[in-house]
Formats: C-alpha cells, sequence, structure tokens
C-alpha cells in the first residue's frame, strides 16, 4: 500500500521540494475531508487518491496534476465545493478537480444519461486544460485494480463503460500502456472465466516456443553487432483482451493469433531505424514479407505514435511462423508507451513530445465543437464513440499534406478533415486523378481532391457511409440548419397564404398585434413562429386569425387566394410521398405532419383519403409552371417471357430522356413476368411519352403506373 512519504521520496527526483510539500498539504486535505469514508473494500477511502496520484507520480506528471488527483473527490463526496478548493489551492488545481468531478446536483432518467452529461462536462474541461483526462484516466485505472470489492453488476457496467469510453480514450491520446492494463482489467472483470482460460493458454504457448523466440532474438543481435548498429532488441507480448478480441473479431483460433514471433528495437535516432530496417531485410534465412511494411516515423500516427513496422518470414525452413518487428528510438518508445504525459517529462523540451501534446490538443478541440453542434448529451458520446478508430489510412491532398482517417473513411470524410466548408459545400471528387463516387473507401496513399460548389449543401445519405465523428456531426448540424430555415421559408409561404384572405402579409400585418403573439406564445421571435408554422407544429390559419383579430369560429376555414404553387425545388419540409409518388400534372393535395412539414399526396391516393379527414391539416396544392426537377414513378409492367425484353425497357425509358432507377422482376408463370420500374421523369406529360414508346415493345401486355 503506498503512502504519503513513499511517494514525496519518489517525487524528490523530478520536482521541487517547494512542490512536493504542496503534495503532502494536498494530501493532508483530502485525509481530513474524507475522514470517516471507507471504500468498498474495508480501506481508508484516503487510500484511493493517493493510488491514483502514485499513478501520476510514475508518469513524472506535474505538482497540479498530482495536487488535483489527491483532492479528485473531495467536491463530489464532500461538502468542500470549489469555491473552497480555490481558497486553499489555487484556481488552476480547483479547475482541474472540478472538471473530473461527476455532475451531483441534478437529476437524470437514466444511469446512461447521467455518463453521457458527465462526460460532456469532463471534455469541456479537456478543452481548458488536458490533464484533467490524465487525472480521469488515473483514477480509472486504480477503481479497476480495486474492482473486486464491487458487485458482480457493478464490475461489469463498470468493465464496459472503461472498454468503450476510457480505454480508446488512452488509445487515442497516445498511452499505450495505460490502454493495455485498461483493457486487460476490464476483460477480467466482464468475462472472467474466458480471461483465466485464455491466460493459462498463453501461458503454455509461452513455454512451447521459447527455444524458437531465443533463436529469432539472437539472429536479429548477430545482425546489429554484425552492422555494428546499436540496438536493443525485446520481446513483445500480446495482451490478454487484444487475443479475445481478434479471436472474435478475425474468427481465428487461439494458436493462430499466437503464432507470431513479435520484437522490438529501440535504437539512438532516426537514422538508425532505417540503417536497421535494411540490415534485418538482409537477415540470411529471413525475407521481409510484401505489404507489411508500415513507415510511421515518416508519417506519423493521429496520437503522435511513431515507428517502422516491417513482417519478416524464415525462407527455406518449412517454418512459415511471421516474425513482426518494431524499430524506434528510445524517446519514440516512450510517447509511444506514455503518449501525452511524455509532454510533463520533457517539460516542453523535446519536439515529438511537444507534437503528441498537439496531436491530443487538436483532438481535444474537435471534441468541444462536436459538443457544440450536438443536439444533447447522448448524441456527443455517440459521436465520440464513433470517433475512437483503432485503424487509420493515409491520404493526400493535391499539394501534398497528409491526412489520416479512420480505415472506412471515404472523400466526403476527407472533405471535412480539411475544412468544415468544404465538406458542406463538396459534389465530386477525384482519387488518384480519377473521378470516383464521394461514398468511396479510400486507401493509404490515395490523393484526394474535393470539387465544390457555393450552392452545394450536405446530403442525407452521406451519413450512411461517412467513418468520422466530425462529419457525422457537422453533416447533421448542417441538415438541423437547413431543416429551420425551409421551415421557416415554408411557414412564411402558409401564413401569408391566409393572411392572402384579408388582403394581408406577413410585411402589411400589425406589428405590434405580431410582437404581442409571439411574446405571448413564449416564441423567441418570428422566425420561431414562421418555423414551427412550417414543421406543422403550429396551424397557419389560426396565427393568422389571431394576427387580423377574427374572434369568429375559425372551424372550416377557406383561403381567399387559391392553392399554394410547389416548384418541386423546395427544401426538406416539402416532402413527396412515396405511397403515391406525385409528378408535375397530378392533381396533388398536402398534409401537415407535426415536425416534418408537408407531404404531398396525389388527390386520389388511398392514404390522403384516410388522413384528410383531419381538414385543419390539408392543404390545396397547385403545381408551378416553372421547374426541371426530376420526379421518380414507378410502374408495373406485364410482360411475355423473351429473351431481351428487360434491355428493350431500359434502352426505351433512356431513349425518352427518363433515368431507369430500379428493376425487380418477378416470375407470374412460365409465360408471364411481372416487371417493377422505378424511373425519373419531369411531369405527366413526359411521362405519357415514355408510357407511349414502352408499349409499343413487342412482349409488353400491361402496363400501369402504380
Amino acid at each position: 500500500m503506498p503512502t504519503i512519504d513513499a511517494l514525496a521520496t519518489r517525487l524528490d527526483d523530478y520536482l521541487e521540494p517547494a512542490q512536493v510539500n504542496a503534495v503532502r498539504r494536498a494530501y493532508y486535505y483530502a485525509e481530513q475531508a474524507h475522514d470517516g469514508q471507507m471504500r468498498k473494500s474495508g480501506e481508508a477511502y484516503v487510500t484511493h487518491p493517493l493510488a491514483v496520484a502514485s499513478i501520476l507520480g510514475n508518469m513524472h506528471m506535474d505538482h497540479e496534476s498530482l495536487m488535483a488527483a489527491m483532492l479528485h473527490d473531495v467536491i463530489e463526496d464532500t461538502q468542500v465545493d470549489k469555491q473552497g478548493l480555490e481558497t486553499q489551492f489555487g484556481e488552476t488545481v480547483a479547475s482541474l478537480v472540478d472538471g473530473v468531478s461527476k455532475l451531483t446536483h441534478l437529476e437524470f432518467k437514466t444511469r446512461a444519461e447521467s455518463q453521457a452529461h458527465n462526460f460532456q462536462k469532463m471534455a469541456i474541461a479537456m478543452a481548458k486544460d488536458i490533464r484533467v483526462i490524465l487525472v480521469k484516466l488515473a483514477d480509472r485505472l486504480h477503481n479497476m485494480r480495486t474492482i473486486g470489492a464491487m458487485r458482480p453488476d457493478s464490475r461489469r457496467r463498470i468493465a464496459k463503460e472503461t472498454t468503450d469510453i476510457y480505454a480508446p480514450i488512452a488509445g487515442r491520446l497516445g498511452m499505450h500502456d495505460l490502454k493495455i492494463e485498461l483493457e486487460d482489467l476490464a476483460f477480467a472483470a466482464y468475462h472472467p472465466m474466458r480471461h483465466r482460460y485464455i491466460q493459462r493458454a498463453v501461458a503454455a504457448a509461452r513455454g512451447e516456443r521459447k527455444a524458437l523466440l531465443e533463436q529469432v532474438q539472437i539472429a536479429l543481435v548477430d545482425c546489429l553487432e554484425h552492422e555494428e548498429l546499436p540496438g536493443i532488441i525485446s520481446g513483445r507480448q500480446k495482451h490478454l483482451a487484444g487475443i479475445y478480441n481478434k479471436m472474435r473479431e478475425q474468427s481465428k483460433s487461439f494458436r493462430e493469433i499466437m503464432d507470431v514471433f513479435a520484437f522490438r528495437i529501440v535504437t539512438d535516432k532516426v537514422d538508425t531505424c532505417y540503417r536497421i530496417l535494411g540490415a534485418v531485410h538482409h537477415l540470411n534465412l529471413y525475407r521481409p514479407v510484401p505489404g507489411r511494411f508500415k513507415d510511421y516515423i515518416a508519417i506519423p500516427k493521429s496520437n503522435g505514435y511513431q515507428s517502422i513496422h516491417t513482417t519478416l518470414y524464415r525462407a527455406g525452413s518449412g517454418v512459415h511462423t511471421p516474425i513482426e518487428i518494431q524499430i524506434r528510438t528510445k524517446e519514440m518508445d516512450d510517447i509511444a508507451n506514455h503518449g501525452v504525459a511524455e509532454h510533463w517529462l520533457y517539460k516542453n523540451t523535446n519536439s515529438r513530445a511537444q507534437r503528441a501534446h498537439n496531436h491530443a490538443q487538436k483532438w481535444i478541440q474537435e471534441l468541444v465543437e462536436m459538443q457544440k453542434r450536438s443536439g444533447n448529451a447522448m448524441e456527443f458520446i455517440n459521436h465520440v464513440k464513433h470517433d475512437l478508430f483503432p485503424d487509420e489510412v493515409y491520404v493526400f491532398s493535391p499539394k501534398g499534406g497528409v491526412f489520416s482517417l479512420p480505415a472506412g473513411a471515404t472523400p466526403v470524410d476527407f472533405a471535412y478533415a480539411v475544412h468544415t466548408d468544404i465538406g458542406n459545400t463538396c459534389i465530386a471528387c477525384r482519387i488518384n486523378r480519377r473521378l470516383a463516387p464521394l461514398s468511396q473507401k479510400l486507401d493509404s496513399g490515395d490523393t484526394i481532391e474535393i470539387v465544390t460548389t457555393a450552392s452545394a449543401k450536405p446530403n442525407m445519405s452521406w451519413l450512411n457511409f461517412v467513418a468520422t465523428a466530425k462529419a457525422n456531426s457537422n453533416i447533421r448540424h448542417a441538415l438541423k440548419h437547413q431543416a429551420t430555415d425551409d421551415a421557416v421559408n415554408l411557414g412564411r409561404r402558409l401564413l401569408n397564404q391566409e393572411l392572402g384572405s384579408n388582403a394581408l402579409s406577413l410585411e402589411t400585418v400589425d406589428a405590434n398585434q405580431l410582437k404581442s403573439y409571439v411574446a405571448e406564445h413564449k416564441l423567441a421571435d418570428v422566425d420561431a413562429l414562421l418555423a414551427e408554422i412550417g414543421a406543422g407544429k403550429r396551424l397557419a390559419y389560426i396565427v393568422a386569425s389571431a394576427l387580423t383579430r377574427d374572434a369568429s369560429d375559425t372551424e372550416g376555414h377557406t383561403s381567399g387566394i387559391g392553392p399554394m404553387e410547389i416548384h418541386g425545388t423546395e427544401g426538406i419540409m416539402i416532402r413527396y410521398s412515396r405511397c403515391c409518388r406525385p409528378i408535375p400534372g397530378d392533381t396533388i393535395v398536402g398534409h401537415l405532419n407535426a415536425g416534418y412539414g408537408i407531404a404531398v399526396h396525389r388527390s386520389f391516393c388511398n392514404n390522403i383519403q384516410d388522413i384528410g379527414r383531419d381538414k385543419d391539416k390539408t392543404l390545396a396544392l397547385v403545381w408551378a409552371e416553372t421547374g426541371d426537377r426530376d420526379f421518380d414513378v414507378c410502374l408495373e409492367i406485364e410482360v411475355s417471357a423473351s429473351r431481351g425484353i428487360i434491355a428493350s425497357l431500359a434502352t426505351s425509358a433512356a431513349q425518352d430522356n427518363a433515368n431507369v432507377e430500379k428493376i425487380d422482376v418477378n416470375e407470374k408463370d412460365a409465360r408471364l413476368s411481372v416487371v417493377n420500374l422505378e424511373i425519373s421523369v419531369l411531369n405527366r406529360v413526359h411521362l405519357a411519352q415514355v408510357i407511349k414508346s414502352m408499349r409499343k415493345i413487342s412482349g409488353v401486355i400491361r402496363l400501369n403506373r402504380t
């Protein structure tokens, strides 16, 4: 069990005496504040903050972080508030403690909601001071080390939270050692029997292959000595959680996972790393595996990780066991193991440590931007989970800039990685100078060029294939704003439609009356009123009646200026129903759906007959004379079973300038088939021409629009 004296002795190695005394004072304050409180294990509660501070001390963190670790539960679990801590230990330490503390003064409906709000609060604090997350990770690590005292259901809940959130965050910050330990502890807590089984199997496997490991290590040592290259060679052990996850995700047996020899070579400088790489590639009996080489020194990972990875195999021996080798400098190894924490160890004098810290700060700033764009805490935490990817691809801009993206990323992800405005206005892309779909997955080494136009807007379908949280949150944010703008525009049209019966408009209506109505209904402004009308949450004729001081019964009202015109180019608040697929030339009606705007139906649609009983929400509509967009229609065609009939139908549609969107063929019997054809046309006249041409095709028996 750690003691404050033992911790102080270790801190003397890198902190000033006054700083060590400040950490001592924080400990004694925490001891007094937590007096009488016990942990589930039966130990005095103060042993926990002391252990957390000890973990940070092993990382050589600064004294303010250590003080915050000592005090991290004081605000949450005692009567001391932030102001009291600030008076005693200063604003910085108090802010760090407050950032780690949970929201205890608010009540949440579910534990998941509470978790989401607490993480949201911590993310905001992280943006101000990254040390908040380091204290939290150390806190979580000690809790996982002592989780055995918790109830089984609590153990599983905490273990899952650790696996889903905290271990990936540690990885994202480059803290590999901490990530590995968190994953293994969570695995043992969540799957104790599987953990014990794999643990025994790993121990047995290591014993079986000890001689082979020694043989490979001797070959590597001899190679470095022969080339007079400095380097420390060590075997890399696979952690239990990693073995289990690979077995489950890749459907591999335990032997397949373990049948890989892994070594790490740590040397003095970057130049030596590449010289060692050349030496091991020319080893007698060993040959490099094509396509299994990655240079993370030239192109570091997003968390600042740098190393050379290569894989060898033993030629002509009949032994096909791969040999994975990592080559890096001592500084790179420290940063790979401790990530952003090395920034404080090197005290800002090391460029690689500073780079890792900058990468972390950039990611945290992106979290804050996502938080601002997210509608609520649950949406935010889902974005964060979405962003914690272990695998990456490296792509280039046309000017040679390098961008790190998660595996599965698309050109849309790249566009948003460059700049939000680029993503919002992109319409096409070129991959390696060739036009490609925006949904195409990127490979490392691709050069991406984004084509933009100022009038373009994000497409909802992009949400189906984007891989980054930044792209996902920006698309959702843009769509929300687009929906709001469309709702305001539609609401203005609907309200003017109703005011027109009194020869008024929104511009000529009594301004005081309008202002009074907005205030009475507790709306922010006139745009908020119009948005509610456009979204179907408030009926236009009732608002118009109130604004014109018409107190008469509004039931059975009619507008005095005729049906509203539909151009076909309106925003997303006007939707064309898929049940009847209206096109220009059809007689149409609209139905107000709360939150969704107007659904446009053909007047004889069965669905509108049902919902049309609600006269207040049914609108008379008419097509405007102008409009050049395409509309989808469905045709049901009964054809004789003859060769080439489908091709003839598609060719006929194309000749009449109709795009074929979808074709389904169902056999009716041995002689007849039914073709369901979805095409896009401009209007009824265009559709009539398409149908006329198709009916002339030999083999077409019957054709109907559905």
